[in-house]
């Protein structure tokens, strides 16, 4: 007699999709353990990647205004201190990103504006160690001097990544792309001639002329761009580049390379200053982030600075601690990993929002999402009573339209402007 199998019991089992389930399952296991390996013992973002430029005219912040950012770079925590709010919050998981904040803030209370350029506009300093013991240290809580006496080879030249900016794990990154560009045949001469001219018809029949795009995008990296601990560097999740890969025809590695075609050839690249340190390891002094600036500088160490506070924590719980409302928030892009990863931990942290959001309190965030719907449906209590949290936000759509067609970064999917009326009016 026959034995029956396992299709025979089974007949109605797709044994092929049980399999690519499975697959799956493992995959995003091991990009989750990888994810949080980069991202729990490493400094990521050296630089912000969220064009504060555009904040600021969707922020509209105000002198009595208190704002709540998550950290990254500290770059836009203290960009948004410029404009002399009553308070900036920079709150991050990763003590680290914290931590260079602090830094920035020691270095701008100990340091000449000469000295402070050279050291964050440059990525690096010849009389680093010293001004650090001298004039920087002193500024720092002991926790932040142990990272730092740790990491005082970062700023310090005569390595092989001279620049800070290809420092931690996103600057990793950007140094391999620069050993590439090294490599592919004049290909940096050409990158860089882009980036200093003066108009975009220039930058366009530039980008045509030298066949840039056929020579950058070439196999290596095409497949560097797909791979999952890649995107883990950059800070991006795979539940992010899911989201761009279902979204988008030919997924991340297409997206990235339009939107970097884009931003070559339709973005003027004289004031693009995510772009040039990119690709360079440095700022210039006519094209930087406001804190690098004489008038930034100044304006910060001469009292805008101390009103900038970090808090290791997530956003939920730095909300629970405090009784205090807030008037603005920058989420950036985190929602898509807590929405794919802990929608739990994301409906408990716009219910922490709402109950601590005034009455004319403005959000933004970014998604990789080319739209993100997410949001609007999470239902949150609030004394007692639920409520849906798109009720609440009145979206403003044209301007983040527009707004984001000026992006300088041009990486994220879609960005949202929301006025909100909290609960703690």
């Amino acid at each position: 007699m026959k034995s029956a199998s396992y299709i025979d019991i089974f007949p109605q089992v797709n044994l092929d999709a049980i399999d690519a389930r499975i697959r799956e399952m493992v995959s995003s296991w091991i990009s989750r353990k990888c994810f949080n390996a980069v991202h729990n013992n490493h400094l990521i973002y050296n630089t912000c990647w969220e064009d504060p430029r555009l904040d600021r005219e969707a922020l509209e912040i105000g002198e009595d205004d208190r704002v709540v950012v998550i950290t990254s770079a500290g770059c836009n925590a203290l960009d948004y201190a410029i404009c002399e709010p009553r308070s900036v919050d920079a709150v991050d998981m990763n003590p680290l990103q914290n931590s260079l904040l602090e830094l920035k803030m020691a270095a701008i209370r100990g340091l000449n504006h000469e000295d402070f350029f050279q050291l964050f506009g440059r990525g690096w300093h010849p009389e680093w160690r010293d001004l650090y013991y001298d004039s920087v240290r002193t500024h720092l809580q002991e926790v932040d001097q142990e990272i730092w006496d740790d990491r005082i080879g970062f700023f310090t030249p005569g390595n092989r990544r001279h620049s800070f900016y290809f420092r931690g794990t996103a600057g990793f990154f950007a140094w391999m792309v620069n050993s590439y560009l090294d490599h592919a045949g004049g290909l940096r001469d050409d990158v860089l001639e882009l980036l200093d001219c003066k108009t975009v018809d220039q930058q366009r029949s530039l980008y045509h002329s030298k066949a840039i795009s056929q020579r950058l995008w070439k196999k290596p990296l095409r497949w560097l761009l797909k791979r999952d601990t890649t995107m883990a560097m950059l800070g991006v999740p795979r539940s992010q580049r899911k989201q761009i890969d279902l979204g988008y025809p030919g997924g991340i590695s297409q997206f990235i390379e339009d939107r970097i075609e884009s931003v070559f050839t339709e973005m003027p690249l004289a004031d693009n200053y995510f772009w040039r340190v990119y690709v360079t390891g440095e700022y210039r002094e006519d094209c930087c982030p406001e804190y690098l600036t004489k008038a930034g500088f100044e304006a910060l160490k001469h009292g805008a600075v101390e009103n900038i506070n970090t808090h290791t924590s997530t956003v939920e719980d730095f909300l629970k601690s405090s009784n205090r409302s807030f008037d603005r928030f920058v989420l950036l892009d985190h929602m898509d990993w807590l929405y794919e990863h802990a929608r739990p931990a994301l409906v408990s942290e716009w219910e922490q929002i709402m109950r601590h959001a005034g009455a004319k309190s403005k959000i933004i965030w970014r998604s990789a999402s080319l739209d993100c719907k997410f949001v609007d449906d999470l239902e949150v209590e609030i004394s007692g009573t639920s409520h849906r949290v798109g009720d609440h936000l009145s979206y403003r759509r044209d301007l983040a339209a527009e707004l984001h067609q000026r992006d300088r970064v041009n990486t994220y999917g879609s960005l949202y402007v929301t006025d909100c009326k909290g609960m703690a009016a």
